[in-house]
C-alpha cells in the first residue's frame, strides 16, 4: 500500500511548495489519529518512509526515540503518519528507503538543465504549460484545508491522475531539448531511476507474506504504485478505501 502525502512541516524543497496549516492542533491530531486507525486495518508488518538509512535493513534511528509525546511537537508527516502507525502496529523498526545522489552520482531531478534547454531552444512555453497545470491544484488544496479533514486532503493527494500524483508534468517536459540535448527525457529517466531505487530498497527488506505500507511524498506515488502493480510477487492495495473510512471515522473490513 502506497500512501502519498503532502509535507506537513513543508521544508520548501519541492519545485512547487504548498502552504500547509499546522497539524499540531487538537483537531488535526484527532483527524490524524483517525487516519492511523483506518490504515492500521491494513495490518502492516513493515512501514517504510521517505528517509535515508545506512543500516542493512534501512532502519531509521529516529524511530527509536519516538513516543506519543513526539506527536505534539514534530509536524513532519513521517512522524505523524509513519511513526504513529508503526507504533500502533507494534513494529520495532521503521525502514527509511529514500534514495539521494551521492558524490559522483547523477542528479535525480535536473530541472536546471531543463530550464536551460528550454531557454536555448525557445521552448519556454512548454515549460510554462507544464508548471501551469500544478498551480490550480495547489490553490484548490490550500483552500480545501479550511473545510477538509486530513483524510480528505490525503485523498486529494492520492486520487489517480492529479497534477501532483500523476505524470502530466513529466510528459509535458519530455520534448524539451533537441536530438542531442534531450534535457526533458533525461529528467524523466532520472526521476524513474530514483523511484526504481526506492522500490528496490523496499524489495531488499520485504519478505513473502509481509504487508508493506509505504508513506511517501505524493509525487512518488505513480511510480511506486507502478512497481507494486507490476513487479512479480507484489500486489498493490488501493489506499483510497481506507482513507474513505477514515473520513467517516470508521475502518474498512480486514482484507
Amino acid at each position: 500500500m502506497v500512501l502519498g502525502t503532502y509535507h506537513f512541516g513543508n521544508p520548501g524543497l519541492d519545485l512547487n511548495n504548498l502552504k500547509v496549516d499546522s497539524v499540531l492542533t487538537p483537531a488535526r491530531q484527532a483527524e490524524l489519529d483517525s487516519v492511523a486507525r483506518a490504515l492500521s486495518e491494513f495490518r502492516p508488518t513493515l512501514v517504510m518512509v521517505e528517509m535515508q538509512s545506512d543500516a542493512p535493513d534501512f532502519a531509521v534511528k529516529s524511530y527509536a526515540g519516538f513516543t506519543p509525546a513526539s506527536l505534539a511537537t514534530d509536524a513532519n508527516e513521517i512522524t505523524q503518519i509513519g511513526f504513529r502507525i508503526a507504533k500502533r502496529a507494534g513494529l520495532a523498526t521503521v525502514n527509511g528507503i529514500d534514495e539521494q545522489p551521492k558524490d559522483g552520482e547523477p542528479d535525480y531531478f535536473p530541472y536546471d538543465k531543463v530550464e536551460a534547454s528550454a531557454k536555448k531552444f525557445g521552448q519556454g512555453a512548454l515549460l510554462t504549460h507544464a508548471n501551469a497545470r500544478i498551480a490550480p491544484f495547489m490553490q484548490a488544496f490550500e483552500a480545501a484545508q479550511k473545510t477538509s479533514s486530513v483524510a480528505q486532503l490525503l485523498t486529494m493527494m492520492n486520487e489517480p491522475g492529479t497534477p501532483i500524483s500523476g505524470m502530466a508534468f513529466y510528459y509535458d517536459i519530455l520534448p524539451i531539448g533537441d536530438a542531442n540535448d534531450q534535457a526533458g527525457a533525461d529528467l524523466n529517466a532520472a526521476w524513474y531511476l530514483r523511484n526504481a531505487k526506492i522500490f528496490g530498497k523496499a524489495m531488499h527488506v520485504a519478505k513473502p507474506g509481509d504487508r508493506v505500507l509505504i508513506v511517501y511524498g505524493s509525487g512518488h506515488g505513480f511510480w511506486l504504485r507502478h512497481f507494486a502493480n507490476n513487479v512479480p510477487g507484489f500486489v498493490n492495495v488501493d489506499v483510497l478505501p481506507y482513507l474513505a473510512r477514515a473520513k467517516l471515522g470508521s475502518t474498512p473490513a480486514t482484507r
